[in-house]
């Protein structure tokens, strides 16, 4: 049951996954663009492959990291294989598996495809899925600039020396000729520059280049190198350079992210390597006080770097947190190192979702004594909505107007307590008006039932008909007993009564949620009531044009036949069986009439 659990709240988003089995030892590493989707087709069928369902009876625990797209996945998959070696997992024996490009650390720096890391200062950028996509990137650059391809030894001695003298490169035009002194090495310096923004996926002064080289071939009439430029442009304005999972600039450090609710925080660390994530874990904490996110995660800090036996000494952190001499702390602002913070609270807020579904599963008290909790909070509530109605209005042009009133108990639907109204005292579409109405007849009603009321009351609406609500229960006296909010639909805006102010909720809270579901809810159950109104009122209408049919008979037919469409096509004979054979003649005739029109 824990397994199923686990599998059910997976997200449906690029990563990897991990089983581990009973005494957690790592079995398998995977990726996929569909974590919830790939792990979930390891469970659903026996597989032909009598090793796979070995594993599949081994797996105990199931983790995971949320990655931006398919080749972070893969690339973090490659790297937990190498770090981990599973049983189940092809071994990778080495680092050689993806290609960099290299800018290498000399004057006059050549640049190079490899698959070897040197630490001697160079710049390595990737690694890449593939050494085609790799390539292309080079193929465009040496379009773009004359760079030296050779591995002399470009010093200003050497130069000086006139030790070397300029190869085929320069006499087609693929080299400026460093090596004699032909380009200075600021003018070189200047091209490797542009390289660096090209390989970091900065290309809009590169693909503007490019542009400005296809207009000349084209106004040269020479399409054909026009043409081959322009498919440069392409690959280059899809290219994606970079990969936030893997960057070698960031060495032996430890990530720590933070998210939290009322009772609960989550604390998500990641574990980098010579560049590479090697190890994701989170924890929940729960809260005994009112601690604050800076104190909880600098406990959560000490107690995972313990756990791991962590000698990182240095941790990357979304805010300043103290944590002695030792250890230093940066607060990312921009690139690479930002950006794999950012990812750490990514995996953090999953890991939370998850935790939420998997408690709405084996311990749904608790989850709905927690959203109840929030929703009071975060509306500002005296007591928490266990019992919220919302109203809604439904009107086609003035014909026909109802209201719906729907009823959530404890977060969830209770159809059972639905009601709908059709709106007796307005005259025409006044949506404000039949606001008051029906919330005067359903307070008064509950009132003179003796009935619970409703922590809180949802107006389909903004200022306009929350203050026609809020009147109608000024009469009856329950102004300060039940609390009442107003949704406008433009931008999901609450009103609060006398207050102009509206409060913006998060899109992504639960609270709001909750209340849309509620107005959506309101929404449905008044068209379709407004819809079947309408339908029985137009059959209703045409049957009640024939002379000496009465409603009563109306009923009989409609509910013998369901439409009036089988009334009209009916045989005489079988009216007659529902209705007797006066009444059958009458409306037999009057169809047949019409049909002959």
């Amino acid at each position: 049951m824990e397994l199923e659990i686990q599998i059910k709240t997976l997200p449906s988003l690029p990563g990897v996954y991990q089983y581990y089995d009973k005494n957690g030892t790592i079995l398998y590493v995977g990726k996929a663009k569909n974590i919830k989707k790939r792990v979930s087709s390891y469970f659903n069928k026996i597989h032909e492959i009598g090793k796979t369902n070995v594993l599949v009876k081994k797996i105990v625990t199931i983790e995971h990291i949320v990655v931006d797209t398919e080749t972070d996945a893969l690339l973090l998959e490659n790297n937990l294989i190498k770090k981990y070696q599973p049983r189940y997992n092809v071994m990778l024996k080495d680092d050689k598996t993806y290609p960099w490009i290299c800018i290498k650390k000399e004057r006059f720096p050549r640049i190079f495809l490899t698959r070897n890391v040197i630490k001697d200062g160079s710049e390595y950028y990737g690694p890449y899925p593939s050494v085609k996509m790799a390539k292309a990137l080079l193929d465009l650059i040496k379009e773009l600039y004359q760079l030296r391809s050779c591995s002399y030894d470009l010093s200003e001695k050497n130069i000086e020396l006139k030790k070397y003298s300029v190869c085929l490169d320069f006499h087609i035009g693929n080299c400026k000729g460093p090596c004699e002194d032909l380009q200075t090495e600021e003018n070189y310096n200047t091209d490797i520059n542009a390289i660096r923004n090209i390989v970091k996926g900065h290309f809009k002064e590169s693909i503007q280049q490019f542009y400005d080289m296809m207009m000349h071939y084209s106004n040269e009439m020479e399409f054909e190198e026009a043409q081959k430029i322009k498919e440069k442009i392409d690959v280059l304005a899809n290219y994606q350079a970079k990969s936030t999972v893997v960057n070698p600039s960031i060495t032996n450090v430890d990530i720590f992210s933070i998210v939290s609710d009322e009772s609960y925080s989550y604390v998500n660390f990641f574990k980098i390597i010579n560049g590479a994530i090697i190890q994701s874990h989170t924890v929940e904490i729960k809260k005994k006080l009112d601690e604050t996110d800076k104190e909880l995660l600098e406990l959560a800090i000490i107690e995972i770097r313990q756990r791991f036996n962590s000698q990182s000494t240095e941790v990357y952190v979304p805010f300043e947190v103290d944590l002695g001499e030792h250890i230093k702390v940066t607060v990312p602002k921009l690139g690479d190192k930002k950006r794999i913070v950012e990812l750490s609270l990514r995996n953090a807020k999953y890991y939370r979702q998850e935790q939420f579904k998997q408690l709405k599963i084996v311990d749904p008290d608790r989850h709905v004594n927690r959203i109840m909790a929030q929703m009071q909070k975060d509306l500002r509530l005296t007591a928490e909505p266990r019992y919220i109605e919302c109203f809604d209005n439904s009107n086609i042009q003035g014909t026909n107007p109802v209201a719906a009133c729907v009823v959530f108990k404890n977060g969830k639907p209770s159809k059972k307590d639905y009601r709908h109204f059709n709106i007796k005292t307005v005259e025409g579409p006044d949506d404000y008006a039949s606001m008051e109405e029906v919330v005067f007849r359903r307070y008064k009603r509950l009132q003179d039932e003796g009935q619970e009321l409703p922590q809180l009351i949802v107006v389909d609406g903004g200022k306009g008909q929350l203050s026609s609500a809020v009147k109608s229960l000024d009469i009856l006296g329950l102004r300060h007993k039940i609390a009442i909010i107003g949704i406008a639909k433009r931008l999901e805006e609450i009103y609060y009564p006398n207050d102009n102010v509206p409060l913006y909720l998060n899109k992504t809270s639960e609270t709001l949620k909750i209340i849309q579901q509620l107005r959506d809810e309101a929404h449905r159950f008044g068209i379709t009531h407004h819809r079947n109104k309408r339908s029985k009122s137009l059959l209703m209408n045409e049957l009640e044009q024939i002379s000496g049919i009465g409603k009563q008979t109306i009923v009989s037919l409609l509910k013998h036949f369901k439409s009036l469409k089988r009334v009209s096509l009916a045989s005489e004979e079988a009216l007659e069986n529902v209705i007797g054979k006066t009444k059958a003649a009458v409306i037999y005739n009057y169809f047949q009439k019409n049909k002959s029109l």
